[in-house]
């Protein structure tokens, strides 16, 4: 059974099959967007299923009213499926955890220290370990872990993606001061990050095509895309908290 299929089985209105048959290729290409950047063991047809299941949720919900296209208000709930499915069945050591936090806590340290961007060798001082051992964990963490633009958002009026659910005064201004801050921190990033980033993400570049535009191996464009979550994590440390 194909995953529109399954996903159909959950019995949607008819006003929303027109939508999820018309938006299908809508999941598959997020899930192949994803899959670049996770393990092997992770399957396409996984993710579009999951997927499916995302689009046609966001087929019951929509409400063409509230001002957001239903393209734009399905590729959140898409993605949001695909993630939650993800971390239910989280492969990824507890080291692999453990040595993020210790990344972006060290780079949050120096930032507080230094008043400034830490630089790897620094990191990697303050991790008690080398360059070459620092930039292997870095891909180890990267190679195990997403480390999204939405992690960050978990918490900050989750029930309100593209406007479909109306937040109260206060979590409509916390999302908003959210976003600004994360807005600003991204473009404060060390120039070469910022970019990776913005290939990645704005651009939908995989790893090997940011490689190509930078002149860097696929192996150091993750590091550095790697390197630039972390700092984003250690600065949007309050936030998650």
């Amino acid at each position: 059974m194909s995953g529109l299929n399954k996903a159909l089985a959950y019995g949607q209105p008819f006003n929303a099959h027109a939508l999820v048959e018309r938006h299908a290729g809508l999941v598959k290409r997020i899930a192949q967007h994803l899959l670049a950047r996770l393990p092997d063991c992770v399957l396409l047809d996984d993710l579009i299923q999951s997927g499916m299941v995302g689009l046609l949720e966001a087929a019951r919900n929509f409400d063409a009213g509230k001002g957001a296209s239903f393209e734009t208000f399905a590729g959140i709930r898409i993605r949001g499926a695909m993630l939650d499915e993800i971390r239910r069945g989280d492969w990824v050591p507890r080291s692999v955890h453990r040595n993020s936090r210790q990344i972006a806590d060290a780079m949050a340290a120096i930032q507080r220290r230094e008043g400034r961007h830490a630089l790897d060798r620094e990191v990697a001082a303050e991790l008690g370990i080398g360059l070459e051992a620092y930039h292997a964990m870095l891909m180890d963490v990267s190679n195990g872990k997403i480390l999204e633009i939405e992690e960050f958002e978990s918490g900050i009026d989750a029930h309100a993606d593209a406007g479909q659910h109306p937040a109260g005064p206060f979590e409509g201004m916390a999302r908003e001061r959210f976003l600004q801050a994360l807005s600003a921190h991204i473009k404060g990033l060390p120039e070469r990050e910022a970019l990776v980033l913005s290939l990645y993400y704005d651009e939908e570049l995989n790893l090997k095509e940011i490689g190509q535009v930078l002149e860097v191996t696929e192996s150091r464009v993750s590091q550095i895309h790697s390197q630039a979550m972390h700092r984003l994590k250690s600065k949007m440390k309050d936030w998650q908290n």
